[in-house]
């Protein structure tokens, strides 16, 4: 009797046994097929979210320092599911208008009523939407995890950086430039590391962001270049924007202005001109003097000083003085073909050669008659980026030696061995000379004791339809520092400045570019390890008597 009550005992365990693995197996099926449910339904009426599960996460952006500039972190978005929807739409719009006033009524009812599988109401939302359309109760509503890019120091480097769209895909800036690398799966937990340093960046925004409104000028553009990497340290054109609201902005504030922008650039080519003459012995002796005494005439043109000194001039004293008569007679009598050989070798005759899609193609003419060889030796005739004028006085700082600038970091052993387009010893000479013009000329503004600085003003009329306007400027100053042991370029541009109470409404370069440039270099040389020093500069002894007349004002 005991015998057959146990066997009656573990068939009737043996049975509870086998029922609670038929619900369990039940309730597993259950789940996995609701599983399997959510994501084909996600699958087929999501494509561009089923999409985004293949593109793996972008990697992080950095500056040469390792400050993020540009990561991805998870959002929310908002979809529905016009074909499952269990309210009503009449009563479901106005409700949705309200959360998204993007969209009116109108147009949600016609989402609602559409019968679509699946559409974004929004993305890139924030957690406090979500909750409150969440509360709404529709079960229609789908919210989605995606990535996105955010850039934690928001406006800052927003050019060089760029933005993405809704898929992850890089749009402008570095972003585009640098896409398939950001993408990577095997190089996506890598950082990017650009050029740019983003203390030196943040400077130089803030001054040329006074200097812009101080001024009250259109726009302004700044740069801040290794001469002797080619690594652009710092990048900045204004208006700026945000790169996480890029579509909120203008086209004319997403327009980099340093690298698609051409200008012509006025006197900041005299350098440039006075280099090229020296070296190919067009020029044998610099303290030879060219009549100022008057303007020069050339045809049906006429070529004039803005502060004349009427007298002789040497080529120290004409750069100084920053005269373009002296200037077109040198360039005349280099000529074509030397002139537009220099040019060529500067790459001026080409779009600027750094890793960004959004670049400008120069104004180079297309005949070179001699009066266009002549104004083009000042600045006039010819337009190009703010970044190729910084990166030639790069080479007319460095020894001679023209390096593409990179917005990468590059390591010690990847720095390019670029081109010699001046010798060494006329990169010398022309370094003197620079220094003469922040000293006593028409750059002294942008002088800043024991920091070595010397560099050339550009002030440009505007060109128009009917001519140059006469009541609007380019204005430009391009410095480098330190001239004993060259270091870095730092160009600063105003766009169409109106003047200031504290310029007295003068406009030209020397009064407002200059000083804008001077408070960029005195802030970040000792970031940088330039420090003030009072007992260092360059030699500028030997040219020193050649300069009979010293200006006293500069103003230009």
């Amino acid at each position: 009797m005991p015998a057959e009550i146990r066997q009656i005992g573990l068939a009737v365990t043996h049975q509870r046994l086998m029922v609670l693995m038929l619900l369990f197996m039940m309730v597993t099926a259950v789940i996995t097929g609701k599983l399997g449910y959510f994501a084909v339904h996600g699958l087929m009426h999501n494509p561009a979210h089923a999409a985004s599960g293949f593109v793996p996460p972008r990697a992080d952006i950095v500056d040469r320092n390792g400050e993020v500039l540009a990561r991805d972190i998870d959002a929310w978005s908002i979809g529905i599911h016009p074909d499952a929807l269990v309210n009503s739409p009449e009563e479901l719009a106005p409700k949705l208008a309200q959360l998204m006033p993007e969209r009116t009524v109108a147009q949600y009812l016609q989402i609602l009523r559409s019968h679509e599988k699946f559409t974004y109401l929004r993305r890139r939302a924030l957690p406090e939407l979500v909750a409150q359309v969440n509360a709404l109760g529709e079960p229609a509503i789908e919210y989605l995890r995606e990535p996105e890019r955010l850039y934690p120091q928001t406006t800052l480097a927003a050019h060089v950086l760029g933005y993405t769209d809704f898929n992850g895909n890089g749009v402008a800036g570095m972003e585009r430039a640098l896409n398939a690398r950001l993408i990577d799966p095997a190089q996506r937990n890598t950082p990017v590391a650009l050029s740019i340093d983003s203390r030196v960046q943040a400077i130089l925004e803030a001054e040329l962001s006074a200097g812009m409104m101080q001024q009250r000028a259109l726009g302004a553009a700044g740069l801040v270049l290794d001469a002797n990497t080619g690594e652009v340290l710092a990048m900045a054109s204004l208006p700026v924007f945000n790169p996480n609201t890029s579509g909120q902005t203008s086209d004319d504030a997403r327009r980099n202005n340093v690298t698609q922008s051409v200008y012509e650039l006025g006197s900041t080519f005299k350098p440039l001109t006075f280099a090229n003459a020296i070296d190919t012995g067009t020029v044998t002796n610099i303290a030879k003097r060219w009549d100022a005494t008057a303007p020069l005439h050339v045809g049906q043109y006429t070529i004039h000083d803005d502060e004349p000194a009427n007298r002789w001039l040497n080529m120290p004293e004409a750069l100084v003085h920053s005269s373009n008569i002296v200037t077109a007679q040198i360039a005349d009598q280099m000529g074509q073909q030397k002139t537009m050989s220099f040019f060529t070798r500067m790459h001026f005759n080409e779009p600027p050669r750094i890793e960004l899609h959004e670049k400008g193609r120069p104004i180079w003419p297309k005949y070179w008659a001699r009066t266009t060889v002549m104004t083009i030796g000042f600045g006039h005739g010819m337009a190009v980026t703010p970044l190729q004028l910084a990166t030639g006085y790069a080479a007319l700082a460095n020894g001679g030696i023209l390096r593409a600038p990179t917005l990468l970091k590059l390591n010690p052993g990847e720095v390019p061995p670029g081109e010699r387009v001046i010798s060494a010893s006329t990169s010398l000479l022309m370094r003197k000379m620079l220094r003469l013009v922040v000293l006593q000329g028409t750059g002294e503004r942008a002088n800043v004791e024991g920091m070595r600085i010397g560099g050339k003003t550009g002030t440009a009329e505007v060109p128009g339809k009917h001519g140059y306007n006469k009541h609007a400027n380019v204005s430009t100053f391009v410095g480098v520092f330190p001239l004993d042991a060259p270091r870095y370029v730092v160009l600063t541009m105003l766009d169409q400045p109106k003047g200031s109470a504290a310029t007295g409404g003068v406009t030209t370069a020397g009064m407002v570019s200059a000083p804008i440039a001077g408070r960029v270099i005195a802030r970040i040389g000792p970031m940088l390890g330039v420090l003030p020093d009072m007992n260092r500069d360059i030699d500028v002894s030997e040219l020193m008597p050649l300069l009979w007349h010293p200006k006293t004002e500069a103003n230009h």
